[in-house]
């Protein structure tokens, strides 16, 4: 298999250090380009460039068969006039490329000139949330084949019944460089690490010809080396939850419908609180009075018990940066302190046309997209109560535990999510597997009916990616044991 260049490490201190010395950019050149890019008039430019260095192996059937490594390189210059946005990017970053990139993005957002390039003030550097040396990146192949191997045997050695496993590991090193005419100078380097388990379990119907079959996943990683997954989290973690939970499914009966009290299990299940609660609550879309909490702010729009914050500090996880895409140093934000909403999450733009803070949550996918308003890590944080005691609270009802897909329209708050593991709750207790189970519900609604709250906050393992227009970054998502009084459960049960 062929190999693909190597980027070089940079120097842990300065991560602006590989674009000057391996691109050729400097100081000089950004001014210019800066002054090109608000040359036919704005309030605000700025330059973002990106190098990200990916690898991606996938095994089916025992075999490997996808690898691939590649490189991507480029710049993204953006200018602002007003609520105009002026947009080019390219993947030449010659001097010649760059200034006509920006030539073209104040084209776009052409109007009298107010805004002059400030000088350029190095962003304070914090201790760096996640490792860069021992990249997996940087891994030999070897050692990546030899983890999802152990995955694909973990997996079938867990039970007869597990007839397919498809398993992986993608990796990216992701070094970005901000300039901007408001003086930001700021860069990062970004590890991100995932792997996956997909299996299938089978099993032949009593006194039939057909076969009852289920599915299984489970992964994990973060900002994270290769020896992350030497730990507990190691391959055959994830093979044998995979494994469990298809083996859980064919068992299952199918799930009740109706409105019901609901207990959702902590960790991945607060994707549900991303979807409908947390996309609301980004101020793009309440700037344009889109969003179902636009207004708001100050006013009782979950239980009291309930407090939600966007942490994008958290050591390792998924949706920590250093900085955001606009070189702003990301924070922990409050957005619902019990019950009461406090705040959105902004990026630039909408901090300057909507007078509030800028919460350091301007993310884009590449250099070939505009940032905008994004989670980080999003969850809900510990109650009082004990999650024996949640359980034992509920006569009847449902115990969501893990998540598949969803839906959710953000100007009304309402979702739609599919439970891939989930159970009765029968006075009180934990009974049977229930399989075909959907939530559904209006984010600003469901969390009102918040009862009890447990005291065993946990985040999701590192699988979480968030698409919004058109866009895809990673997230992380997590909530402690949590009982909703009322829900609509679908399903086909009694």
């Amino acid at each position: 298999m062929a190999t693909a260049p190597t980027l070089p490490h940079p120097d842990l201190h300065d991560h602006k250090k590989y674009f000057f010395q391996h691109l050729g950019l400097n100081e000089r050149l950004l001014e210019r380009c800066l002054g090109e890019a608000l040359s036919a008039g704005g309030d605000f430019a700025d330059l973002y460039f990106e190098a990200v260095t990916s690898t991606s192996l996938g095994m089916d059937e025992g075999i490997v068969k996808t690898a691939s490594q590649g490189i991507s390189v480029g710049c993204g210059v953006r200018v602002l006039s007003g609520e105009r946005t002026g947009f080019a990017y390219t993947d030449d970053l010659s001097p010649e490329r760059l200034l006509r990139a920006a030539r073209t993005a104040a084209l776009i957002a052409s109007g009298p000139q107010t805004e002059r390039v400030q000088g350029f003030v190095n962003s304070q550097p914090r201790p760096s949330l996640y490792p860069i040396a021992g990249l997996t990146v940087d891994a030999e192949v070897s050692a990546k084949i030899k983890l999802i191997t152990r995955a694909d045997k973990a997996a079938r050695d867990f039970d007869p019944r597990i007839t397919q496993v498809r398993c992986g590991i993608n990796d990216e090193l992701r070094r970005i460089l901000i300039a901007a005419s408001d003086g930001t100078f700021a860069a990062d380097t970004q590890p991100l690490a995932r792997f996956n388990v997909f299996v299938i379990a089978r099993e032949a119907k009593e006194g039939l010809a057909s076969h009852n079959t289920a599915k299984g996943t489970s992964g994990g990683g973060g900002r994270v080396t290769l020896e992350f997954f030497e730990g507990p989290k190691s391959p055959e973690h994830f093979a044998r939850e995979a494994a469990r939970t298809a083996i859980l499914q064919l068992g299952a009966v199918a799930a009740p419908a109706g409105e019901m009290p609901v207990v959702l299990g902590p960790g991945w299940p607060g994707v549900l609180l991303h979807e409908a609660v947390g996309h609301g609550l980004e101020a793009d879309f309440n700037r344009k009075k889109t969003s179902a909490f636009a207004g708001l702010i100050g006013q009782q729009v979950a239980s009291s018990k309930v407090t939600v914050v966007d942490n994008g500090t958290m050591p390792g996880r998924r949706g920590s940066l250093n900085v955001d895409d606009e070189g702003n140093a990301t924070q922990e934000t409050v957005l619902i302190e019990n019950g009461i909403l406090r705040g959105y999450l902004s990026d630039k733009l909408s901090s300057r046309l909507m007078g509030m803070p800028n919460t350091g949550s301007g993310r884009r996918e590449s250099y070939q997209a505009i940032p905008m308003p994004r989670m980080t890590n999003t969850y809900m944080l510990n109650g009082d109560d004990d999650p024996g005691d949640i359980l034992r609270s509920v006569k009847r009802g449902l115990y969501a535990v893990n998540f598949g897909g969803g839906q959710v329209d953000i100007t009304n708050g309402k979702f739609v999510f599919t439970a891939s593991e989930a159970y009765l709750i029968e006075d009180g207790v934990v009974t049977a597997p229930v399989k075909g189970a959907t939530l559904v519900g209006n984010g600003p609604e469901a969390l009102k009916y918040v009862s009890m709250v447990g005291n065993d906050l946990a985040l999701d393992e590192g699988i979480g990616t968030c698409g919004k227009a058109g866009q895809s970054v990673p997230v992380g998502v997590g909530m402690p044991t949590v009982k909703l009084d009322r829900m609509t459960v679908g399903g086909t049960g009694r």
